[in-house]
């Protein structure tokens, strides 16, 4: 209890500066702006833009074009392979893999010491002292925190030293000593990129242990707690940790997997944060015990912009606000500039403002369509670059087709979840399963965070195919007042509306 009770004095420390941002949030984004401006102009990127010149937002939004990572891929590629003062001031040595891009299987976004230090881990600080403020019972410091993160390996670059990997991945191997003395599993089987192996070894190492706080991703860290009780034969998690009460989550939507958490650890001390958490940085985290609202963090070295979605045109783009310009209820497309060395960068994700003072938010989607249910992060060029080469093996050809997730309740395996595929043909193939099946080796070699995710059907199966008869399509936009014009059927959703609406006339 003494360690807990100075552990909760220390990081609670930070409320009063997260209490500024709240009341001051122009102020602070003005500071940090002229910051970023400042630090890099003498770097490549910050003289081919004049950065020297730069008096104000509106002289920056003028002189520096929005970028999306084909634009930027070229300098990243570079600091790769070692090259100083590229995106940002001296060497960045660490780059978070991510989801794949139209023409490459991973991308690779710079993690500098900057952006480690002054975003990512004070992300994770400032959740726990918001979590100390919310809750003066919070005892998190007396045993473990596990940690459900991803993979880094060694970059083979030519004369490099520079690593890539899991974000998750790269902040344990960063991780400062007050955070590492707590942290469990260890690093070498943190960092494992074999998730089968992984999660017996995970499982394996911290059932005996104290476990306070797990982080992770929801589909992983089912995985782990179903193996967790597999092994020792209990009925919930709170019987192998009785003091588990805190479960950071983030990159995806948490609702779908509410019902099954709830159901392996059912305890009303159990409290569940989300953080808005990407490569690219954090933008936002859940500082009320009762809503589910996102305030946006100023002071992490992040410039926010901001697209309204009905005049948003990528890169072109003519229309872009800065905070002062927002209002509540409209869906934008964020826009970010960083100490990582990301400028005026669409990250392609979209928010709603639900609150202006503070600034709070939701996220609503994303600016593509996208399944991400279970971390896949799977985007539609992804899927039609996969369909395109299944048909092409396969001398099948698709009229229309839509997916969606299938999720774990739905299922015989309740920690595991599966995409739906409903599919038009127009020629069909000799074998159903094996559409699936090529389909599935397809997706796994373009998209490397589904073949993460895939891997040896330990959280997600292979696809489901569902056949439509000859006209399901057009019936299903004629009911919807869609048929004809531009309306078209969506690729990919990240629900399962269409799905079920669908599912209907299959019927």
């Amino acid at each position: 209890m003494p360690f807990n009770s100075i552990f909760a004095w220390m990081i609670k420390k930070r409320i009063h500066q997260i209490d500024l941002f709240r009341k001051y949030p122009l102020d602070v984004q003005n500071e940090l702006f002229t910051n970023l401006i400042r630090t890099a102009a003498n770097t490549e990127w910050g003289m081919k833009y004049q950065f020297s010149a730069i008096q104000n937002q509106k002289d920056f939004q003028k002189s520096v074009p929005l970028q999306e990572y084909e634009d930027i891929k070229p300098y990243v590629d570079r600091a790769i392979h070692g090259e100083l003062n590229v995106l940002w001031p001296g060497e960045t040595k660490w780059f978070a893999k991510s989801s794949g891009t139209t023409s490459d299987r991973s991308k690779y976004i710079p993690v500098t010491k900057e952006s480690l230090e002054d975003c990512h881990y004070k992300g994770g600080k400032d959740l726990l002292s918001v979590y100390y403020d919310n809750y003066a019972t919070a005892n998190l410091y007396s045993g473990k925190h596990l940690v459900v993160g991803g993979s880094t390996q060694l970059n083979d670059a030519a004369g490099s030293d520079s690593y890539f990997g899991d974000l998750s991945a790269i902040i344990v191997k960063n991780l400062p000593w007050w955070a590492e003395i707590k942290r469990t599993p260890s690093k070498e089987i943190a960092l494992m990129s074999d998730w089968e192996p992984k999660i017996e070894l995970m499982a394996q190492e911290t059932i005996h242990q104290d476990v306070c706080i797990i982080t992770g991703v929801p589909s992983w860290t089912l995985v782990l707690a179903h193996r967790i009780l597999e092994i020792t034969g209990k009925n919930n998690l709170k019987e192998v940790w009785p003091n588990l009460e805190l479960f950071m989550h983030g990159g995806v939507n948490f609702e779908p997997y509410r019902a099954e958490f709830n159901k392996i650890i059912p305890s009303e001390g159990m409290h569940y944060v989300e953080s808005y958490n990407a490569s690219e940085g954090i933008f936002g985290m859940q500082d009320q015990p009762d809503s589910d609202e996102l305030l946006l963090l100023l002071d992490y070295g992040i410039f926010y912009e901001f697209i309204p979605m009905d005049a948003f045109e990528g890169t072109q783009s003519k229309r872009v606000l800065t905070l002062t310009e927002v209002e509540l209820d409209t869906n934008y497309a964020l826009v970010i500039s960083t100490n990582g060395g990301l400028w005026r960068y669409i990250i392609g994700d979209t928010i709603k403002f639900t609150n202006l003072k503070p600034f709070r938010f939701k996220i609503t989607g994303r600016t593509k369509s996208f399944i991400n249910a279970f971390g896949e992060e799977l985007i539609v060029e992804n899927a039609e670059k996969a369909i395109t080469k299944t048909c092409q093996e396969l001398g099948a050809q698709v009229r229309d087709y839509t997916a969606g997730p299938l999720y774990m309740q739905f299922l015989e395996d309740a920690h595991k979840g599966r995409h739906e595929w409903i599919i038009e043909f127009i020629n069909e193939p000799a074998d159903l399963a094996e559409f699936a099946a090529v389909l599935d080796q397809h997706l796994r070699a373009i998209n490397s965070d589904y073949d993460a995710k895939r891997s040896h059907d330990i959280a997600l199966l292979g696809p489901l195919i569902r056949k439509a008869a000859s006209g399901t399509f057009d019936a299903w936009l004629k009911s919807k007042g869609k048929l004809g014009g531009q309306h078209k059927v969506p690729r990919l959703s990240n629900n399962r509306d269409i799905i079920d609406e669908l599912n209907v006339f299959l019927d």
